[in-house]
């Protein structure tokens, strides 16, 4: 027989066994409801698999602490001069980069303030390349290109919690004093990871073995949804359940913005869309002007001063606005 060390330094990198073993992660174990997964009839198999996928709600419910305190955390960094960045490698980094892509058209928000980033770069968003993420020394020069630095927040994410390229990240943000959150489907006795915050989704082991691209990146685009939007509606990008920091750029945009005029101001179809026109498309600024018969630059005004939260700009004029389900014809 061989030794072993003969076979090892000939070997790359990734073929070298790990100096602890990976099958005992939750996300590799395996499922024993699903042993017999490529025998079973199609009708079963989906049904395996929708009763399965009830346990992501279930993760992320088991998270609701740690998830609120990342919300309240992030948000208080972001209302300084402070960004969020997600940080992973395969699907957990696609996830990232998802969510942060999907930040600037719902909320309006500059694209530089919530950032995705993902090992091996956008090339990785198509084509796999998780090789990388086994480089830790990759994701600090990869943060440090976009100049994290103390006052902002890294989400480094990692479904089995050992991706190096995730723990290098996590642990340049916490030396520096960043916030550093880490999100994880695995329990942190397992894989613990530098942060100070520990999100952890335990959606237990995949139907397919080890494939967390399943239960646990729907656990994770499901924990990332509410991440952002929580965040969003600290910074006031929400007036009750309204996307009013909206821009009508395009068709679909121009009729929700509409119909969010026409429901809270209570305005005809043509009288919202003229309104919407003197406030250049911003739905915030025309739900500021119409309520307290401001024009476009006074609107800017009282915005500025209450730090671009409609709810908190309109109260100190007294006005409020009704929150009611959208009834008028379309």
């Amino acid at each position: 027989m061989a030794d072993s060390s003969s076979i090892n330094s000939g070997s790359p990198s990734f073929l070298v066994a790990p100096s602890r073993d990976r099958g005992y992660l939750l996300t590799e174990q395996v499922n024993p409801a699903s042993q017999q997964l490529d025998q079973l009839s199609t009708d079963d198999l989906v049904g395996l698999f929708i009763e399965e996928d009830l346990r992501p709600q279930q993760a992320v419910s088991g998270a609701r602490t740690a998830l609120s305190q990342a919300v309240d955390a992030i948000a208080e960094r972001l209302r300084g001069r402070g960004r969020l960045f997600y940080l992973g490698a395969g699907t957990s980094g696609r996830l990232g980069v998802l969510d942060a892509a999907e930040c600037p058209p719902t909320f309006c928000s500059p694209p530089e303030l919530v950032q995705g980033i993902l090992a091996g770069g956008a090339p990785a968003l198509l084509r796999s390349s998780e090789g990388l993420e086994d480089l830790e020394s990759a994701a600090v020069t990869d943060l440090q290109q976009r100049d994290f630095g103390p006052e902002d927040c890294l989400v480094g994410i990692a479904a089995g919690g050992t991706t190096p390229y995730v723990r290098g990240g996590l642990g340049y943000a916490r030396d520096l004093g960043a916030l550093a959150i880490a999100m994880a489907c695995v329990p942190t006795d397992q894989a613990p990871l530098p942060c100070s915050i520990d999100i952890r989704l335990l959606t237990g082991p995949e139907l397919l073995t080890g494939s967390t691209r399943l239960k646990a990146g729907t656990a994770t685009k499901m924990a990332l949804n509410i991440l952002s939007t929580g965040v969003m509606v600290k910074l006031g990008k929400v007036y009750g359940n309204r996307m009013v920091d909206v821009a009508a750029s395009n068709s679909k945009l121009v009729d929700r913005s509409i119909r969010i005029l026409r429901d809270l101001l209570g305005l005809e179809r043509e009288a919202a869309l003229r309104l919407l026109e003197c406030a250049q498309g911003s739905v915030k600024r025309a739900l500021c002007m119409g309520s307290c018969d401001l024009n476009a630059e006074e609107a800017d005004a009282l915005l500025t001063v209450h730090r671009a939260d409609l709810r908190s700009a309109l109260f100190s004029k007294g006005m409020t606005l009704p929150v009611q389900d959208s009834a008028l014809p379309q």
